[in-house]
């Protein structure tokens, strides 16, 4: 297996953790999102970029991005739907001051 190349990122999350209000923490499953899954989804669907863009910002490859993007939605859904936990933390990445 190769090893990950390193994922640009424009900033961290201030909050790394969501959780649902209607269970205590400790009753709760959650899911794992990475820093650069969650900069996908930032760049996608918040920023509204297109997938070359959005990957030429966090320097990779268009299909890569889309598979990064892809499970990053699915942990979201499964969140949302399941009532789990949303915890971002992890992965490959650097912080990219200037955004050019």
């Amino acid at each position: 297996m190769r090893p990950k190349k390193t994922r640009w990122i424009k900033c961290a999350p201030d909050e790394r953790c969501f959780k649902p209000r209607c269970k205590p923490l400790s009753k709760l499953q959650g899911v794992y999102l990475s820093l650069d899954e969650f900069e996908a989804i930032r760049l996608a669907d918040l920023v509204g970029l297109k997938q070359i863009d959005a990957s030429r910002l966090m320097h990779i490859s268009r299909p890569t991005f889309s598979r990064i993007v892809a499970l990053a939605r699915k942990k979201v859904a499964d969140g949302l739907v399941n009532i789990k936990v949303i915890r971002i933390e992890g992965g490959c990445c650097r912080i990219k001051r200037r955004i050019k």
